[in-house]
């Protein structure tokens, strides 16, 4: 651990810790990328049963905040998943949700700038050129670590402003879209030839990733005022609005466009926009609504992808550079997060193969329920070992309720991944037990100096014991025989 210092005032200019209305943009904000452009389109096949599938997904979103919000109340550390995880299960479980997860957000933000310059294509002509989309990408993911080095309160004011810009623009669509509805747009209630359960499932198969970012508030705890209180409601409040935005904003494409336009749209708000309002500039307005929108989500994912690993470093599961935080930022860890993303991101432009990205960003959604899986399995643990708080009967049946019910929705996240991408993220996981194992060795090596000083005395006295099955020596009283 390293010796806690007492800010400085540039320190303290610089790093502000975060309230509920920034937590909660921050939650809001990294749910919610660049997927809601594209989500009303991709589950229209299945019909409006899709629908359902949103409901029961929410419903299991809001558990999962739920727990998050119990588990920071008991531990408001940075770190989120990690701490649940070594808190109940060991420092292994901790690093293996430290790993994992720091594995989602770099992958992830290399995702998000390529599909980021899909939109900025429609108002510059990057495509035109390899250098200038690797140029427009590798802008998109530096200018927000950039925003993260300058400190936390820079950080939340950006994210504020993305969160607001954002939102607006959605707001209107979804809400004015109701104006606009009708009914005979909506097609069939079920258009697959599934049964109504398989329906359900294919649907949430798509969406079930739409809600990844629930612990965003937990994971930067240590940054939030008052945490035990305000991660939590920071966390239900956000998944709660980003919940309005995908079933409004669903309901409301799915209400305005005709259905057998939407099954084939590669921008289904742009239709609805153009629907709503005529001509043809709702694809530049959803283009500039998505580029805030991801740009938003990766100043959020940049920083959530430090604090992990730094609070893992802090226990010596990851490399101790992890641990230099200046300004309130761990500034290594949005260093080498947006390191290894350009890199990711250049390869993905240069090998001329797109085949091993989407495999790569496809295994993130496998990686990301690791620690969901881990924290509620924490939950349950710490209720069934009565290491939970004095609660009454009442109160600790329904935290058991929802941890259950948060841990089932995980699992069905692992079961929509696919075979491919949890067994390529089982390799992922499997490479940090390597890391593992040399911070471990690392550990144990810096112990054994003082271990050996701390047991030498007990050693000499030991010595001046007689051996086992000896007999005593006399007692000498001083005395003449």
């Amino acid at each position: 651990m390293s010796t806690a210092t007492t800010p400085s005032p540039e320190e303290n200019r610089h790093a502000r810790r975060f309230g509920l209305p920034v937590a909660t943009a921050l939650v809001m904000g990294n749910i919610i990328g660049g997927g809601i452009f594209l989500l009303p389109a991709s589950v229209a096949p299945f019909g409006t049963i899709s629908l359902v599938a949103f409901g029961v997904l929410t419903l299991g979103a809001i558990a999962l905040a739920l727990v998050f919000g119990r588990l920071a109340r008991r531990h408001p550390q940075t770190g989120g998943p990690y701490v649940y995880a070594r808190e109940a299960f060991g420092d292994f479980a901790g690093f293996l949700a430290a790993w994992s997860y720091w594995i989602t957000a770099w992958v992830s933000n290399a995702a998000l700038a390529v599909a980021a310059v899909g939109y900025l294509n429609v108002l510059l002509p990057v495509h035109e050129s390899t250098a200038a989309t690797i140029a427009a990408a590798l802008a998109l993911q530096w200018l927000p670590a950039l925003a993260n080095l300058a400190g936390t309160r820079y950080v939340g004011a950006v994210q504020l402003v993305a969160t607001v810009l954002k939102f607006v623009p959605l707001l209107l669509v979804a809400v004015g879209g109701l104006f606009f509805f009708d009914s005979a747009n909506l097609g069939p209630f079920q258009a697959g030839g599934d049964s109504a359960l398989g329906a359900v499932s294919a649907s949430a198969a798509i969406l079930l990733f739409s809600y990844l970012g629930v612990e965003s508030a937990a994971v930067s705890a240590g940054e939030v005022r008052d945490p035990r209180r305000n991660v939590g409601r920071a966390t239900v409040l956000g998944t709660l609005g980003a919940a309005a935005i995908y079933l409004l904003g669903t309901i409301a494409v799915f209400g305005t466009v005709a259905h057998d336009r939407l099954v084939d749209s590669t921008a289904p708000f742009s239709d609805a926009v153009n629907v709503m309002f005529g001509g043809s500039w709702g694809g530049t307005a959803i283009a500039c609504m998505a580029l805030v929108s991801m740009v938003g989500a990766l100043n959020g994912w940049t920083l959530l992808s430090a604090q992990t690993p730094y609070a893992a470093a802090k226990d010596g599961l990851f490399p101790k550079v992890f641990r230099h935080k200046r300004r309130g930022v761990p500034t290594v860890g949005v260093l080498v997060t947006v390191v290894l993303a350009s890199l990711l991101t250049v390869y993905n432009y240069t090998a001329g193969t797109e085949g091993v990205f989407e495999i790569l960003v496809l295994v993130t959604t496998f990686t990301a329920t690791v620690p969901y899986l881990l924290s509620t399995a924490a939950q349950i643990y710490f209720l069934l070992s009565g290491r939970s708080e004095r609660v009454d009967r009442a109160r600790l049946i329904r935290d058991g309720v929802l941890a259950a019910a948060a841990f089932a929705f995980s699992m069905w996240l692992v079961a929509g991944s696919g075979y491919a991408a949890v067994y390529q993220g089982v390799l992922f996981l499997f490479a940090g037990v390597l890391v593992y194992a040399w911070m471990a060795a690392r550990r144990v090596r810096a112990q054994a100096p003082a271990t050996a000083s701390a047991e030498a005395p007990a050693e000499a006295d030991d010595a001046a014991l007689p051996a086992p099955g000896s007999a005593p020596e006399p007692v000498k009283t001083g005395a003449p025989a």
